[in-house]
Order: C-alpha cells, then sequence, then structure tokens
C-alpha cells in the first residue's frame, strides 16, 4: 500500500495528468491508469518511439513506466535486428533508474517521429548516439521518485538513496518501492537532463555484466515475433514478380490463366513508380491469393513478356573488360591526391603493382523481404515491417501514394536478418501498391529466388595499386585506381572511396582516383559498408609492401602508423566525430600481437598466419587469422584473434562477442563462399545452393579481447568484419605463397596438387 501522505495524491482518469502544464516537453512524466508513473524522453537529433504496453500505458509515448507493483517497462527505441539493442538499450536506462534487471520488463517501440525523431538500425550508432542520453533518462525518473520520497518523508533529497527499485530514507530507515512511489513521482517536475547526477562506472550493476537476449526465449521457442510471423484478420497473402533485368518494365502475360489457379483472388500488373535510392518501385505482376503457396505456386506459372531496357547487356564479365580498360588510362575523377606521386615512383627503391576485385554480394537474410499492408478506406495505410529505417519507409510510402506522413503507420517488427538490406522500402511499397489494388490487408512474402535475384547489392570492385618504397622499405607513395558500379560517372550507393581511405594521411605522396562502370544494378550498404570491400584490398596490398619491403607484416603495419597525433575533429551527416586516432590503433595492434603469439609459433607446412587491421564506425579493430590450405587448395580457416577498441565501456559482454564473433564468420564466409554473378543483366544465383554461406563445421574458433580505452562507447554490428578478409588473405599467403587479389577465394588458384 501507498503511504499516507501520497494516499492524497489526484488519481489518473484515463488521459495523462501533469502538474505543470508548462514546464519544457523534452521530458514528461505522466500517471497512468489505475496508478504508475511513465517518463516521455525525446532525444533532439536521433531517438525513438516508444511501446504499445500494457493496458494503462498503451496510449503513451514513453521510455519508462513503473506499475504500482513496481514492475518496470522499458522501451527500446531502435529496431531489433539481432545486434542485441533491445537488451542494452533498455540496460542503459535500467542503471540509472537503479532497478534490479529481473524486474525489468522491455518493449519495442513503435514508429513516432514528432515525438521522438528518427530512428533507425545501422552504422552501429545505437551504443554512441543513446550511452549518455538514455543513461541520464534513467537518472531523472530516479531523480524525480527520490523526490516524491523525500516529499513523502519530509526530508531533503540528499536525505534519500536508492537500491534496486527502493528509496531509502537514510536518517530513519524507512523504504519505499518504486511501485508506491510512482503516481507521485509522475507529478514531479523533471529534472534538467543536463545536470542529473550520473552513476559512477565503478557501482554499474547492469552496464558491464553479461545478460542474454530478452527476445531468445521467444526465438528459441518459435513465438511469432519477426515480420514474417505478423497475421491480421482477413489477411490476404502475396507473391510479386518481376522482370529478371533491373528496370525492365511489363508487357504482357497469362494472366488470365494465373487467376483461375486454385486460391487466387487477383493478378495484375504493378507499374514503375518513383524510383529512388533504396525506396524503388519496380514493376511487376502481383498475385494475391487466399494461403501464401498458393500465389507462390501461381507465379511460377508466369509467362511474361518484358522490356529488359539497357540493363540487358550487363554481365560480371563486361563489368572485368571495362575496368581492364579503364585501367590503361588514369582515373576519371580524383579523390584525394598529395605530394608527387610519379615523381616518388621514379626514385623508388622498389616499385609495387598489384589489381584485386572483388564481387557483388548478397545480403543472404534467413528472413526474406516480406511486409503487411492495409490499405483503408479512408485512405490510410497500416504497415507491419522488418524495416530498419521505418522512418525513411513512412516518407517512401508518402511521397509514392501520395498521401501524408501522418496517414501513414508502421508497426516495427523484429526483423530477422537485414545487414543493411532491410534499409531499403522497395518490398514496402509493393506491399503497399498491392494492398492499395486490394483493398484487404495482404501479406507480400518474397520467395528465395526472388529475394536472391532482386537484392540491393554490395557493390562489386576494381582496385589497380602502385606503390613505392625506400631504401629502407619505409613507404614513400602509394596510388589506388579505383573502377567501381555507378550512374552518370557517380559511384552507386556504397560503391564509393573516401579520401580518408588508410594509408592516406600516413604517406607523403598520395593518389586516389575512381573511374565509374554505368550500371543498373541497385546496389546498398552490407554489414560495414565500404569497408567490407575496401578492407580487402587496402590491406592486402599492404601486406604486398610489407613482404617487399622485407618486413614483419604486423610491425610494418605499426611503423607505418607512426607516432601518436591528436585527432581531429571532422564534420559527418551525424555532427563532428573525431578522425582515425593512429594511436588508439597501434595499441590494437600491439595487444594483438601478445595475444594471438604473433611470430612466435613454428607452423606447419600449409598453414600460415594473417593480420589486418581496420577503423570503420568509430571501432579500432585488428585481427590475425590462421588458416590452412590444402595440395587441392581448400582453405580451412583454424583461429582468429581479434582484438577492438570501442571505447571505455560495454554495454552487454554477451551481446558484443555475439557481434564480433558474428561479424568475423560474416567475412570469412564472403571470402570463402559469396558471389553475385550477371549474364544478359540477369543474376544467375537463386538460393543457397549456388549461394552459400558458412556452415557449422567451416565455422573457426574466434577469440575476442576488448581493449578498453579512456573514449566514449562505440558501436559492434559491423567493425569486425572488414579485416578479416584480408587478415584470412594474407594468412593463405604465408601458407602457400599465393596471393590472394580475387574473391570469392578459387581452390582452383591455391591447387599445388
Amino acid at each position: 500500500m501507498a503511504p499516507r501522505d501520497l494516499d492524497r495524491a489526484p488519481r489518473s482518469r484515463g488521459k495523462h495528468t501533469v502538474e505543470d502544464a508548462t514546464r519544457r516537453t523534452f521530458l514528461k512524466a505522466s500517471a497512468v491508469v489505475g496508478g504508475g508513473f511513465m517518463l516521455d524522453f525525446a532525444i533532439p537529433a536521433f531517438a525513438q518511439p516508444t511501446s504499445s504496453a500494457p493496458e494503462a500505458a498503451s496510449m503513451l509515448n514513453a521510455y519508462i513506466s513503473i506499475a504500482p507493483d513496481g514492475s518496470t517497462t522499458i522501451v527500446a527505441k531502435n529496431p531489433e535486428i539481432g545486434q542485441g539493442v533491445k537488451t542494452s538499450l533498455p540496460m542503459l536506462v535500467a542503471e540509472e533508474l537503479d532497478v534490479d534487471w529481473k524486474d525489468v520488463r522491455t518493449e519495442m517501440a513503435r514508429l513516432d517521429p514528432k515525438a521522438y525523431g528518427p530512428q533507425f538500425a545501422g552504422g552501429s550508432l545505437s551504443t554512441p548516439f543513446n550511452f549518455d542520453p538514455l543513461r541520464r533518462v534513467g537518472a531523472a525518473a530516479r531523480q524525480m521518485l527520490m523526490t516524491a520520497a523525500a516529499s513523502s518523508w519530509g526530508v531533503q533529497l540528499a536525505d534519500v538513496e536508492t537500491s534496486a527499485g527502493v528509496v531509502t530514507n537514510k536518517k530513519s530507515g524507512k523504504k519505499l518501492t518504486y511501485g508506491q512511489l510512482a503516481e507521485a513521482a509522475a507529478r514531479v517536475r523533471p529534472p534538467d537532463l543536463k545536470t542529473v547526477t550520473l552513476k559512477d562506472p565503478k557501482d554499474f550493476k547492469i552496464i558491464g555484466q553479461p545478460i542474454g537476449g530478452v527476445d531468445s526465449p521467444l526465438i528459441v521457442t518459435g513465438k511469432p515475433i519477426f515480420g514474417i510471423d505478423v497475421s491480421v484478420p482477413g489477411m490476404r497473402y502475396a507473391v510479386y514478380e518481376k522482370c529478371p533485368v533491373f528496370g525492365g518494365k511489363f508487357v504482357s502475360g497469362n494472366l488470365d490463366e494465373i487467376a483461375k489457379m486454385p486460391g487466387v483472388r487477383k493478378v495484375f500488373p504493378v507499374r514503375e513508380g518513383n524510383i529512388a535510392d533504396m525506396a524503388q518501385l519496380y514493376e511487376g505482376v502481383a498475385v494475391v491469393a487466399d494461403k501464401w503457396h498458393q500465389a507462390n505456386k501461381a507465379i511460377e506459372k508466369l509467362q511474361a513478356k518484358w522490356d529488359e531496357g539497357k540493363g540487358a547487356s550487363l554481365s560480371t564479365a563486361s563489368f572485368a573488360t571495362q575496368a581492364s580498360k579503364l585501367f590503361e588510362g588514369t582515373a576519371k575523377t580524383p579523390v584525394k591526391q598529395e605530394g608527387d606521386v610519379d615523381g616518388a615512383l621514379k626514385t623508388a627503391a622498389k616499385v609495387v603493382e598489384a589489381q584485386y576485385s572483388y564481387p557483388f554480394i548478397h545480403h543472404a537474410t534467413l528472413e526474406p523481404m516480406n511486409t503487411t499492408a492495409h490499405w483503408k478506406r479512408d485512405n490510410k495505410v497500416e504497415i507491419w515491417s522488418p524495416t530498419q529505417l521505418p522512418g525513411n519507409a513512412r516518407t517512401a510510402v508518402s511521397k509514392q501514394f501520395g498521401i501524408p506522413e501522418d496517414a501513414v503507420t508502421i508497426h516495427i517488427t523484429r526483423i530477422g536478418g537485414g545487414f543493411g538490406r532491410k534499409l531499403s522500402s522497395d518490398f514496402i511499397l509493393e506491399a503497399v501498391a498491392i494492398a492499395k489494388e486490394l483493398g484487404e490487408p495482404v501479406k507480400l512474402v518474397w520467395n528465395r529466388r526472388q529475394d536472391t535475384q532482386h537484392g540491393n547489392y554490395r557493390p562489386g570492385g576494381f582496385h589497380s595499386f602502385k606503390a613505392g618504397l625506400d631504401n629502407s622499405g619505409k613507404l614513400v607513395a602509394f596510388r589506388d585506381h579505383f573502377v567501381t558500379v555507378g550512374a552518370d560517372g557517380k559511384p552507386g550507393n556504397s560503391a564509393d572511396l573516401a579520401p580518408t581511405e588508410f594509408p592516406a594521411s600516413y604517406v607523403p605522396n598520395l593518389d586516389l582516383g575512381h573511374s565509374v562502370i554505368d550500371s543498373v544494378i541497385p546496389t546498398g550498404p552490407l554489414r560495414a559498408p565500404q569497408s567490407n570491400a575496401l578492407a580487402f584490398a587496402f590491406q592486402s596490398f599492404i601486406d604486398e609492401l610489407a613482404h617487399a619491403a622485407g618486413k614483419d607484416p604486423l610491425e610494418f603495419r605499426i611503423d607505418l602508423l607512426g607516432p601518436p597525433r591528436p585527432p581531429a575533429m571532422i564534420q559527418t551527416r551525424f555532427g563532428p566525430q573525431p578522425a582515425f586516432n593512429n594511436g588508439r590503433m597501434t595499441e590494437v595492434l600491439k595487444l594483438l600481437r601478445e595475444k594471438s603469439g604473433w611470430g612466435k609459433t613454428t607452423l606447419p607446412k600449409g598453414v600460415g598466419q594473417g593480420v589486418a587491421f581496420y577503423y570503420s564506425h568509430l571501432g579500432y579493430l585488428a585481427e590475425v587469422v590462421q588458416a590452412r590450405v590444402s595440395s587441392a587448395g581448400d582453405v580451412k580457416v583454424d583461429k582468429i584473434w581479434v582484438v577492438a577498441d570501442v571505447g571505455k565501456h560495454i554495454i552487454n559482454p554477451s551481446a558484443a562477442l555475439n557481434q564480433v564473433e558474428g561479424a568475423a564468420i560474416d567475412g570469412i564466409s564472403a571470402a570463402l563462399h559469396q558471389a553475385i554473378t550477371f549474364a544478359n543483366g540477369r543474376v544467375q544465383q537463386s538460393n543457397f545452393h549456388d549461394y552459400p554461406l558458412l556452415r557449422i563445421n567451416e565455422a573457426p574458433q574466434v577469440e575476442v579481447h576488448f581493449l578498453k580505452s579512456e573514449f566514449p562507447p562505440t558501436g559492434l554490428g559491423e567493425p569486425a568484419l572488414p579485416p578479416v578478409v584480408p587478415a584470412l588473405a594474407n594468412a593463405i599467403f604465408a601458407a602457400t605463397g599465393k596471393r590472394v587479389r580475387k574473391l570469392p577465394i578459387d581452390a582452383a588458384d591455391l591447387k599445388t596438387a
């Protein structure tokens, strides 16, 4: 029961009751039906939604709700894609709120950009964007609960303290639970977030503890939590077939015949919409049926005539041919030029040249593209989708169909694999177009062939390197002519080269430039975009330079990094960010040298170790791969050592370990197996039989070490992937003396018997 002092507090009557209606809306607290407390919080630049919480709080946009029984619900504002934010973000709030984690329930946020700004899953940005702000909202709520208790007891705020959801009077020893205080706390003026007191990290009880994913029990018991599981009353099922050549247009087909097949409700073409990067609506034919398998069986019987357009001439072979011709000249567009590369190459003691290439690759998410949509009679649309960018999806739907954004409701489901593919809105636009035509709720699910052949692929690329070393083995000149895909001379999405690509700024004479091959193939981010491909080329070539210089590859990298430099601040689309810190990377390499026993082990014939480092998504990662190569050229990765500097705190070590291990294995999988190839404008792969992923018997041991540094914590979903690919390629060279300059790795190139 609540203490006598709190019984006189006025109750909420179905809506939020706040004592001070004029206070700033940045932070709001509300009483809820039946008593309790809910905290509303918006982070100006990033921030997110809320949830459909238990009944009393279901209408509120809130991060924290505390029920009279003391149970606490904390909302995770960003989409859960397997990176663990549905657990880690509430952990930040719970730590400063000072509750026991076993009493916390977490929920996925709903989309509400007016209240919370953009929400997204991508870029490994959840931790750097939210570590401080979400701790502050937890601390603010805790202070409000303490204020309510102090007022009840007639003591000063300094006379009370909290622990595990209980406020204690330090003078009298009296105690009140958060549940008892919740309703009164809802009427306390929220403090300025800048002034709240945060815990000393030495007092953390939740942050830094390995905590299992809150959805894990639901996943292993098969509960319907993913987009593909959505079911709404009266729902039909749809499959959507597009031209096998990107951008092709529907001309004619046997639609009347398809319409007569069992269970089929409707068959109709969808015309091309506004084609925009990451939000394409390509022409196609929709089949709607009572059951998905009926729609899928019907679509396989479709005999369509397509106007294939200019994309029909594209092929993997033509890309390679065009790249070779472009390499005969200079790069069309300079990216960064410093010093005199040509002059330095003329006087260099040794000149090294090599060409590298890598293919388009597919995200291959276990959950294929899917969305459920209902276009209603009032021209409002309700959407259930596993989207990484729900805000962008809402905007895309609004623009595509000419309705206001507030007419679009998006329910965010858990995402069964995204890796950047579900940053796109193409599958959402398709579902909405079908729902608009149908007038009933419809679930669109791509089959695996469609998912494989209509991706937004990691772009392929080609590099022609040339570098010079002086008599001491020091790098004095470095040139890369990068050939990529795009349109009108501009690189496509995730196909560009940044002027900061290492060794930029670490070699006196530098020339980075690119040339573009025209392509209609859609490209987009894949886990560690740009970095996942560029790391292979650059760090493999740097390994070549180390061997040409007669230096140990790890020591060559440390020497190349040089003495620590104070990192400059650079302007990014997310605001000022620190530039690459060479001192941090050097320390990572030194710890990796120690943990891997680099250079201290004599390896048997056919076994080698390779090293690489890479800075991406604010993370400093270096890795050693040990691999063995058989006489038939088959590669087996024995072990990977990873050292990561992602700042001072690891919020959830369990999830962090999963992310690093998963990223490293993703990289090995891509290097050994994955390639999307084209002929006559068509993707040649169709399923996992010809686009294989790493199998469990191929998975190596991954040993992970976190180097804690005095820097703000950053994300881990992506930065462990880029260095593992060149580290593997360099290990193969150490084992065989043969360079891997083309991905995926081909056993025939390594065969010795």
